[in-house]
């Protein structure tokens, strides 16, 4: 059991169509398989699932026309952006006609006490809104994030009621709405599990087509708490959301550069990327000299606004003299981390004539990401006999972080 108390499955609803979102889009994709910063819309909602530690299940509702071969696709994606923090059960299972019915179907899915029911077009929101629902919600009673509305709210009815558009039709009648003590709901919406199962068919029984699980809660008299939700965790509904939520990821990402260069002498060990390689020439440096390492932990710093690896641990300093960069790397990391960053892709170059790498690519990949937590692309590039790499005088690594700020 979790500090909370409770475990909780986190339901991320992605089953609709979305069609509002794709108007004026040259995109045909419902809205939560558009790429958004690099990954599906939907996969942001899984990154905020895994990062809770009290949610023990991730349950993906996706449309009812979902296939094995999609479903197999849908892991593999989830596989590749998270490799090594998918440590939870995650399950993916078809929706429904209406969202009650995908809600429906992520409930059964479920197999713990609470559920967190999250909208896959909401892709912000962040693990602190969610620890905070979790935190007030018991056996009887839901909890939902809410905003207060500060738009001046207008009732709009059309004379005729074939629902022509408010901005083209002058036959309608309007009238203020006051917003004094109205909220807009965002989710993740918080229940017990069971509890919101029954309210959920006892709604539909009424004939009622719930627009959120909050209201099935409401019809059945059930206690409703509200926590304050965050702006951030808007939903993407029209195209212009979607842009705004592409500016949001344009300044929440950096990239950063990295390079390192050491010459290649007999006598020396050499270390690339954490991994020992058998040769008769190796790296000289005043550390154990891993120029992929040290490429890296440059590229990581630049992005996070931070100085070099020289200045941080200065070859002057004799206490990093033989120093392993690897645990520099862990060093490195640590503080971008503490300046609000996290690594979310790290794409690297291995410029060498001697030796040949690429058998040891994997365990390079394997070590870096380890360090890092996130996934670690490397490629080996000879020298094509142009000096200085050419002549085996020197290896060079180029390596290209990019980062993401931790909500």
């Amino acid at each position: 059991m979790s500090s909370i108390g409770k475990e909780f499955s986190f339901i991320i609803v992605a089953g609709g169509q979305g069609k509002r979102a794709a108007e004026g889009s040259a995109s045909q994709l419902s809205k939560q398989f558009r790429v958004l910063g690099g990954k599906p819309m939907w996969l942001w909602s899984v990154s905020c699932a895994l990062a809770v530690d009290s949610v023990n299940e991730i349950v993906i509702v996706m449309p009812d026309s979902l296939t094995e071969s999609d479903k197999a696709s849908l892991f593999s994606s989830i596989s590749t952006f998270y490799k090594d923090k998918v440590n939870k059960n995650i399950k993916i299972v078809k929706g429904g006609e209406q969202r009650a019915d995908s809600v429906m179907n992520g409930l059964v899915a479920s197999t713990l006490p609470y559920v967190l029911i999250h909208d896959a077009a909401r892709p912000f929101v962040s693990a602190e809104l969610c620890k905070a629902l979790m935190e007030k919600v018991s056996e009887e009673r839901g909890v939902i994030p809410v905003l207060p509305v500060s738009d001046a709210l207008k009732k709009i009815i059309y004379a005729d009621c074939k629902g022509n558009s408010v901005y083209s039709s002058d036959d309608v009648s309007i009238s203020a709405v006051n917003r004094e003590n109205i909220f807009g709901t965002q989710t993740p919406q918080v229940f017990p599990r069971l509890p919101l199962i029954e309210a959920i068919k006892k709604a539909k029984n009424m004939g009622r087509d719930p627009k959120d699980e909050a209201e099935a809660w409401l019809l059945q008299e059930c206690d409703l708490a509200a926590v304050e939700g965050e702006r951030l965790n808007f939903k993407v509904t029209w195209a212009e959301d979607f842009r705004i939520a592409e500016g949001v990821i344009n300044k929440m990402t950096r990239t950063g550069l990295g390079y390192d260069i050491h010459p290649l002498v007999p006598g020396r060990k050499l270390i690339l990327g954490g991994v020992e390689i058998k040769s008769p020439l190796g790296l000289l440096g005043h550390s154990d000299a891993d120029a992929l390492a040290h490429a890296v932990s440059d590229a990581l710093l630049g992005g996070a606004a931070l100085p070099d690896i020289g200045v941080l641990f200065p070859a002057s300093d004799e206490k990093y003299k033989g120093a392993n960069s690897i645990e520099l790397l862990a060093d490195v990391v640590s503080r971008v981390r503490e300046e609000g960053w996290e690594p979310s892709f790290i794409d690297c170059v291995i410029m060498a004539q001697v030796p040949r790498l690429n058998s040891h690519i994997p365990d390079m990949k394997s070590v870096l990401e380890k360090i890092a937590g996130c996934i670690v692309n490397i490629k080996a590039k000879s020298g094509e006999h142009i000096p200085p790499v050419g002549d085996a005088a020197c290896i060079i690594c180029h390596a290209v972080a990019t980062l993401e700020k931790q909500k």
